[in-house]
């Protein structure tokens, strides 16, 4: 089963395989979710993140590059009206080993995303390959 089909109740940041990844991007496609993949560069920063967002969730002109932003527009994304929502976040083990912070304030913005789609009964699923293992892993086989 994927996330996608059992409605809101998988929303969350997980670490998965890039097979997983790439099955559940199909499963989204199907269902016509937005999917949005994004490279991160090995050499992260801030504006890379906002940058790679921005792009592929189609953020609006006002985006204002910050943290603060980020959660907003993560939190709207009404340009875009879709039912479901699937980011995928490549190369975040080669990207953030020496930027602890960055990584820490990324995963809170994208888990309390996840949270409010949730409560508003709307997919929304972040996948990250090489994730930390501190993050769940994706709960489907």
């Amino acid at each position: 089963m994927s996330p996608f089909q059992a409605s809101a109740g998988l929303n969350g940041v997980f670490r998965c395989t890039t097979e997983q990844a790439t099955a559940l991007q199909r499963a989204a496609e199907q269902r016509r979710y937005i999917t949005a993949a994004i490279d991160l560069p090995r050499d992260v920063s801030p504006p890379t993140i906002f940058e790679g967002f921005a792009s592929a969730m189609r953020f609006p002109e006002w985006f204002g590059n910050n943290w603060d932003a980020l959660a907003d527009c993560l939190s709207d994304l009404s340009w875009l009206d879709e039912e479901g929502y699937l980011i995928i976040l490549r190369g975040c083990g080669r990207a953030f080993p020496k930027h602890e912070g960055n990584w820490a304030m990324l995963m809170d913005i994208l888990k309390e995303s996840a949270a409010f789609w949730q409560r508003e009964g709307v997919p929304f699923c972040v996948l990250v390959d090489e994730g930390p293992q501190d993050l769940p892993p994706l709960p489907i086989t």
